[in-house]
């Protein structure tokens, strides 16, 4: 028997995408908690030298990237799955990836803005 395959193949590239981007946040987020078990920041002044290190700002930016990059795997999924009609199923894509860009930027303006 021959099965044919149709659809947009999405399946291992999201996959993927979640596994890695998962990751991403997991190392990140225990790395920085170690830090913030090792060292406790106790005051404004203590968490703002901690931000300032050019480690914490890129790990950050790529915490959040993969946070991004998660919720957009995933809120794909959701809507290809449940909304069935084309045309508000692309207007909520549309909502959610410029939502997730104007999250990224406000991100990026917050770690490296002054």
């Amino acid at each position: 028997m021959v099965r044919t395959v149709v659809g947009a193949h999405y399946g291992i590239g999201s996959w993927l995408m979640q596994r890695i981007s998962a990751a991403i946040m997991g190392v990140f987020a225990v790395i920085f908690l170690l830090v913030l078990l090792l060292h406790p920041p106790a005051s404004y002044g203590d968490w703002k030298a901690l931000m300032a290190h050019s480690w914490v700002k890129v790990g950050m930016l790529l915490f959040l990237l993969s946070l991004f990059l998660h919720a957009w795997v995933g809120m794909r999924d959701i809507l290809m799955d449940y909304v069935h009609r084309t045309g508000i199923r692309l207007a909520l894509q549309v909502l959610v990836l410029v939502s997730l860009a104007v999250y990224a930027i406000w991100a990026v303006r917050i770690l490296w803005g002054n």
